[in-house]
């Protein structure tokens, strides 16, 4: 298996987990720490999947996503957002702004798992 992720996330504990549930399924993790950062990430390493977390530094992940999915060379890439936003009506507002999955925090590794490889592996 082989893959690029790019993991937009502030918080280190929540990148720690997710680096190492990636690095044992063999998928490299890039990260960023703020939505501006993860927008020029995503411009700079063309991951294969993005994780993006809502509530961020600087813009948020819904702002972040808008401007990835308005990129014509990034557009093409999955984002999932992975966030502790569980109200009525935030995984439609993560679909709106262009998250093709909403997964909310806290959330199962092994599930989390199977949903990257779906899109990684078709």
């Amino acid at each position: 298996m082989s893959g690029r992720i790019l993991v937009v996330e502030d918080q280190e504990d929540n990148r720690r987990i997710l680096r190492d549930l990636f690095a044992s399924a063999s998928y490299e993790t890039i990260e960023a720490l703020t939505g501006d950062d993860g927008v020029r990430m995503a411009e700079t390493h063309r991951p294969d999947l993005i994780l993006m977390d809502i509530q961020l530094p600087g813009i948020d992940g819904y702002e972040a996503t808008r401007r990835i999915k308005a990129h014509p060379g990034l557009c093409h890439i999955p984002i999932i957002a992975v966030t502790s936003y569980a109200l009525g009506g935030d995984a439609g507002k993560a679909r709106d702004a262009g998250c093709t999955e909403y997964i909310t925090k806290p959330y199962s590794p092994r599930q989390l798992l199977a949903t990257v490889r779906r899109y990684l592996e078709g």
